[in-house]
């Protein structure tokens, strides 16, 4: 099951990546408004959430079964665009020599790790940190909202950097709008409509990688890899609550074109089929 905003990316998958940085308070927190009071400051991440993304949710494998479900062979590279140099370095795969430098997680990394097949705990780490623990390899992701920057000189992590920012429809009126960041919505007019606020999705932004596998076969990205994920959330008539997330992946060196893939996820009522396990380099 893919959402209109999920055809619609996959439609016009070419367009170039945005960096997600929200605008310092001081661009605006200090500027007085038409009648000369001061603008207050916009609400934190978690509290100007326009969807709820918490909980526990299992994934559900619609797509690319066959490379996700099992390991595949060597030289398997279909339905990745991935380029000469890329298939050269795919075809040196060797999972045991993985194994003895201690690089069992190279198909866990942030590009990776939402198609491997397992589970997601989604919960706050802090107003403006929202993180996604992944059972499949003991990984954990934080996306970062607001002015976050990462810490200049420090290594490359499996994760990477992800800045997030809420995107939400403008609403008649004035007031955020789609491609927003959270603080521009802090300068625009209140919404005309109150459920309109609770409407919108999470986009992320991914960089500063360390270099893996796109597939536990061996097949590379590397330290220039960056991913732009989008991340809708739908409600069926059944209660269901399903978390579609689109990706596009870039990379210079390994790919010949952007990546694009739609993954879903099934929420379920609690923890209690939570199973996590290490990183494999074989299955």
């Amino acid at each position: 099951m893919k959402s209109r905003n999920t055809r619609n990316r996959m439609r016009f998958a070419s367009v170039s990546v945005v960096w997600l940085l929200g605008w310092p308070c001081i661009a605006y927190c200090q500027a007085p408004t038409a009648g000369g009071r001061v603008a207050a400051p916009p609400p934190a991440a978690q509290q100007a959430a326009p969807i709820d993304l918490t909980g526990y949710w299992v994934s559900v494998v619609t797509e690319d079964w066959r490379w996700r479900m099992v390991t595949p062979a060597k030289g398997d590279y279909a339905s990745i665009p991935i380029s000469l140099e890329g298939k050269k370095a795919a075809d040196l795969w060797d999972p045991a020599k993985d194994e003895a430098a201690g690089e069992q997680c190279r198909s866990y990394g942030a590009p990776a790790i939402m198609r491997v097949p397992g589970r997601l705990h989604i919960s706050w780490r802090d107003p403006n940190t929202l993180q996604i623990e992944v059972d499949a390899g003991e990984q954990v992701r934080l996306l970062h909202f607001g002015t976050w920057t990462p810490s200049r000189g420090t290594p490359a992590t499996w994760q990477g950097d992800s800045v997030a920012a809420w995107e939400t429809p403008r609403p008649v009126g004035g007031g955020g709008g789609v491609g927003e960041t959270q603080a521009e919505q802090g300068r625009g007019a209140a919404p005309a409509d109150a459920d309109a606020a609770k409407h919108g999705d999470l986009k992320v932004m991914t960089t500063h990688i360390r270099p893996g596998y796109l597939r536990k076969n061996g097949v590379p990205y590397s330290a220039g890899t960056t991913m732009t994920e989008y991340w809708d959330l739908n409600k069926e008539v059944n209660g269901e609550q399903w978390i579609v997330i689109t990706t596009l992946v870039d990379d210079p060196l390994y790919l010949q074109a952007e990546w694009v893939t739609a993954l879903h996820f099934k929420k379920e009522p609690d923890g209690s089929k939570w199973d996590p396990s290490p990183c494999s380099s074989r299955w």
